[in-house]
């Protein structure tokens, strides 16, 4: 009995740890393919919406990005 507790139990750990590391080498892999936004991606942007950007202006939405996370 006590035996098949303590299977379970690493069992249950051994995943835990596996599905860590798995989840961790796919999201450095999504992050390599997909980049954060970059000062030229949000320029782009905002000429889409119909801005005239300034560098001051990327400069403080950069910042105000950067904070919240």
């Amino acid at each position: 009995m006590w035996l098949n507790i303590l299977i379970g139990v690493l069992s249950l750990v051994g995943g835990i740890a596996i599905g860590f590391f798995i989840a961790r080498q796919y999201m450095m892999s999504y992050m390599k393919k997909n980049p954060p936004i970059n000062e030229k991606m949000l320029r782009v942007m905002m000429m889409q919406m119909g801005m005239n950007p300034s560098q001051k202006k990327i400069n403080q939405m950069m910042k105000a990005m950067q904070n919240q996370k």
